[in-house]
């Protein structure tokens, strides 16, 4: 200690090297994890947990070099396009238990390499964003979702990597055919049903309606025609048997002198 009574530079007590991980530990949740989430240390790696913060849509702020993120049970109703597109490390996306409805075709660029689970369980999807989810190679959870059956939904499925464990939970809310409403859908392909043939038929119905009535029309034009073409006649020849004949003369030719 000085003659003044301060302690000089070299007397301050130097922190030891767990209290500057500690430090460097605290300022970092401070300063790159989202408000309102959690950070918590997972296996070496950035974790951040947003669950059932009543969030309405994704956070911008999430850590670049997040690899494990959870933002589900809240009430999330959308996915823009680009909305991870800076997470190039993220390995795992609880987007479950929200109210999604709709997907950006590009919602998920940026992830197609690394990506290994997708949950998109418990939402509001009903058609399957094959732009979004074909380009994945990660597992892919869509249980418990109000899915439409139909050709372009089992299109899209054969594109994705579906989670075998709730696979069996994926049913259809509703269909192009009644029968299988509220049956699993991989219980209706694996039978044999193809929600495409049933497509392709209402297709082939609706262009033969559709040639029928153009030819409806043209025989309803060639019967007009040749009805009007009649009735000119018709006219045509009463305006002749109007006209005055002319009266022939009866006095033989006079011999020429």
């Amino acid at each position: 200690m000085g003659p003044t009574g301060k302690q000089s530079p070299s007397s301050l007590p130097v922190p030891t090297g767990g209290s500057c991980l500690l430090l460097l530990f605290c300022l970092r949740l401070g300063t790159s994890c989202p408000q309102s989430c959690q950070c918590p240390d997972h296996a070496g790696a950035v974790a951040v947990h947003c669950s059932a913060r009543g969030l309405q849509e994704i956070p911008k702020d999430i850590p670049a070099d997040t690899v494990l993120l959870k933002l589900d049970a809240n009430r999330i109703a959308r996915v823009p396009n680009g909305a991870f597109q800076h997470l190039n490390q993220l390995r795992e996306l609880d987007l479950s238990q929200n109210a999604i409805e709709s997907i950006g075709p590009a919602a998920f660029s940026g992830l197609a390499g690394g990506l290994r689970l997708l949950d998109l369980s418990h939402n509001r999807i009903r058609r399957i964003p094959k732009d979004a989810l074909g380009k994945l190679s990660a597992k892919i959870r869509l249980s418990h979702n109000p899915l439409h059956c139909e050709c372009a939904l089992q299109e899209a499925l054969w594109e994705l990597k579906l989670d075998p464990d709730s696979v069996d939970e994926i049913a259809c809310h509703t269909s192009v055919q009644e029968e299988y409403v509220g049956k699993p859908l991989i219980q209706a392909l694996d039978s044999g049903v193809s929600f495409c043939s049933i497509h392709h038929k209402t297709t082939d119905v609706a262009m033969l309606v559709t040639m029928f009535g153009w030819f409806a029309m043209v025989i309803t034009y060639v019967v007009y025609y040749v009805r009007q073409n009649q009735e000119d006649a018709r006219r045509h020849l009463e305006y002749l048997k109007s006209l005055p004949s002319t009266p022939v003369s009866k006095d033989p030719i006079s011999p020429a002198p």
